[in-house]
């Protein structure tokens, strides 16, 4: 509707134009609004967009080599790897200004921490040469000098990572992640006892879709017990349910530890009952088994919740109102009861997965080496070996699979299928 008439535009009663009135006013609750959800924006900003931009950043952030050694980066342009010997005079002279620069503000063992990763040797010889470096005599070759520090200084190997890794950008974060390495002579595959990250992938998805299927197989009959009850038998069974959460996680993993042992309660029983004999106890700790059986019990009540909220809005009506039609009780239930609680399986199995490829803790205690995940990969970078690039490449390839099996995991069921009750 227009503000203008044939007598002219519709004004309020304190003489303004109607149309700038709304206007204003639509403004003001736009603002308001805003205003309401910023505290939660700004959370969301800087708990969870923020840490993921600078782990995105850090995987390809490469700058500590060409900051620390800014003039032998442009004396390298000139010097080919494939000539097979070390640079000549000059790229030493250029190393020796800038060492003695990053030596004063001690980034020199920095960089040869860094590019340790990439060559083994590297730190102890950035760390013999600043030590000797003020010992160095100006008017002397400084490429006599360096090899008399160290011959690997003649080594053209040295000289081409330095070179390979100058750039304030780089791929070998991503490449290290899938086992492969960014060599003077371009990519080349790991050896292969140094091949790790492909395998903790792939064990990652294998063992997580199996706890999936586990806490699936354990919570559904739970799940629809609860949803058939009595409500009052219904709230203290599921006061059952949620008891773990009042329990530690680190409690927990360590009761498991217990309890799987060689000489812990399960095996005890086991023998006791006669199925094993003493001397044929089950390893059911520090490998993959243990860290199915103790992740499926810590992870089970995200899939039992889903269930039970979901099976709770279905009529039990329809169920007697098939076997009223001559079909059997497991025939009603395949065809009637069970397609009505597949969003609930379609959100449990997505919570339990995904809450189970980024768990680190439980693994670390009851995994041992066969049943570690990747998550233990790239908290080990993180805190013990501060290589934060690999870290953060693995934690950003990690997060692309758990999109990509989101998208396929939508695309095949349908993410508008899944419920929460």
């Amino acid at each position: 509707m227009s503000d203008e008439t044939n007598s002219g535009p519709v004004l309020t009663a304190d003489g303004r134009s109607l149309k700038k009135s709304l206007q204003r006013a639509l403004r003001r609750e736009k603002l308001r609004a805003l205003m309401l959800i910023a505290p939660l924006l700004l959370f969301v900003l800087v708990t969870f967009i923020a840490p993921i931009g600078d782990m995105l950043f850090r995987s390809v952030e490469n700058r500590i080599v060409s900051e620390t050694l800014p003039r032998t980066v442009i004396a390298l342009q000139d010097w080919e790897y494939e000539s097979g010997e070390a640079p000549g005079e000059a790229v030493f002279a250029a190393l020796a200004e800038d060492l003695r620069e990053a030596v004063k503000a001690k980034t020199h063992t920095r960089l040869g921490t860094r590019l340790n990763y990439e060559l083994s040797g590297m730190s102890s010889l950035f760390r013999q040469v600043g030590r000797k470096l003020r010992r160095m005599d100006p008017d002397k070759p400084w490429r006599e000098q360096f090899l008399k520090v160290n011959k690997k200084w003649g080594d053209p190997e040295v000289w081409g990572v330095i070179q390979t890794y100058s750039s304030p950008l780089t791929a070998g974060y991503f490449l290290n992640a899938v086992d492969l390495r960014l060599t003077p002579r371009g990519v080349e595959q790991r050896p292969e006892n140094e091949r790790v990250y492909i395998m903790l992938f792939k064990r990652t998805i294998l063992l997580s879709g199996l706890i999936t299927f586990m806490t699936f197989l354990l919570g559904y009959p739970i799940a629809y017990l609860l949803s058939n009850l009595r409500m009052k038998t219904a709230n203290i069974l599921m006061i059952l349910v949620l008891l773990p959460f009042w329990t530690s996680l680190l409690v927990r993993t360590s009761a498991w530890k217990v309890l799987l042992q060689q000489q812990g309660v399960i095996n005890d029983v086991l023998v006791w009952l006669g199925l094993i004999a003493d001397d044929q106890r089950l390893e059911l700790i520090n490998n993959a088994t243990g860290t199915v059986i103790a992740m499926t019990h810590i992870l089970l009540p995200f899939m039992i919740l889903p269930l039970y909220s979901v099976m709770k809005t279905i009529p039990p009506s329809y169920v007697r109102a098939a076997k009223s039609l001559g079909a059997r009780p497991f025939t009603a239930f395949r065809r009637v009861y069970f397609p009505q609680s597949i969003p609930g399986i379609g959100a449990g199995a997505i919570l339990v997965f995904i809450l189970a490829i980024g768990y680190y803790i439980t693994p670390a205690l009851v995994g041992g080496r066969s049943g570690t995940f990747i998550s233990n990969r790239i908290a080990y970078h993180i805190s013990v070996s501060l290589n934060w690039g690999l870290g953060a490449a693995l934690g950003a390839l990690l997060l692309v699979l758990v999109l990509a099996l989101y998208a396929l995991y939508d695309k095949i069921v349908g993410i508008d299928n899944v419920k929460l009750g």
